[in-house]
């Protein structure tokens, strides 16, 4: 008879803990229903709990802000958490803006090895981006990493970039052409007919909201926009990340 009672009131337990678990969703599904019904030119992504108070969270694209349940008034910023010092929306965004590394078509990139390889790093590359040409002087220097860089051209800041990165992906050996441009302003000398993934690589990067290069990407799905120096990259491939 104990028994039976310990698991009733188990039971019991678990069902009011579904329960509410239930009406938190709902109430969080009729919070996000009522902001679309009053942004309906914002795209509202997720509504969830911040970790203030009363506060919820709201992902709207690549930015967050944060309102009450009535959502008349919005706060746009970084909560920190001042006991662990560290900064709650931003690790957020980190989470957000990681991508999905196993889909990347990495047959799509130039690939470079340097020692054993043992470690994976993905770039989006403008061949005529000033910031790119200094990333790829410094590239040769990390260790043990297997580069994959898709060249990404930006036709409205370049716009014989597309030809440029056609007409390495065409040569006969890709990765020598790449780095004979960008490194060294040897202009790439093959016709730009061949099959390519140029194109392909513009809307890819579209897709994931690459919008500027140079852009790196760590083997678990991290995103560092914009030139950094061999030593930041170094160790910012070696930090794990949150996922």
């Amino acid at each position: 008879m104990k028994l039976k009672s310990t698991i009733f009131a188990m039971a019991l337990s678990f069902a009011a803990i579904t329960s509410h678990a239930e009406a938190g969703d709902q109430n969080l599904k009729m919070i996000a229903d009522n902001l679309r019904a009053l942004y309906p030119a914002t795209q509202i992504d997720d509504v969830r709990p911040a970790p203030i108070a009363g506060i919820f969270e709201v992902v709207m694209g690549k930015n967050i802000g944060y309102t009450n349940s009535e959502g008349r008034h919005f706060l746009f910023g970084h909560v920190f958490d001042m006991q662990t010092r560290q900064d709650l929306t931003q690790q957020r965004l980190d989470e957000l803006n990681t991508v999905k590394f196993a889909e990347l078509p990495l047959k799509d990139a130039i690939k470079e090895v340097h020692g054993k390889g043992e470690r994976t790093l993905v770039v989006f590359s403008d061949p005529d981006c000033p910031y790119c040409k200094k990333l790829e002087q410094d590239l040769p220097k990390l260790d043990n990493v297997t580069i994959y860089t898709f060249p990404f051209p930006l036709e409205g800041l370049h716009p014989d970039a597309p030809r440029k990165s056609k007409s390495i992906w065409c040569s006969p050996k890709p990765q020598t052409a790449w780095h004979d441009y960008v490194a060294g302003n040897k202009q790439p000398t093959a016709k730009a007919d061949c099959d390519n993934p140029i194109d392909r690589n513009i809307r890819l990067g579209q897709k994931l909201g690459i919008n500027g290069t140079p852009t790196l990407i760590a083997a678990d799905g991290r995103v560092m926009p914009g030139a950094a120096s061999v030593e930041q990259i170094d160790s910012w491939m070696d930090k794990k990340g949150t996922n």
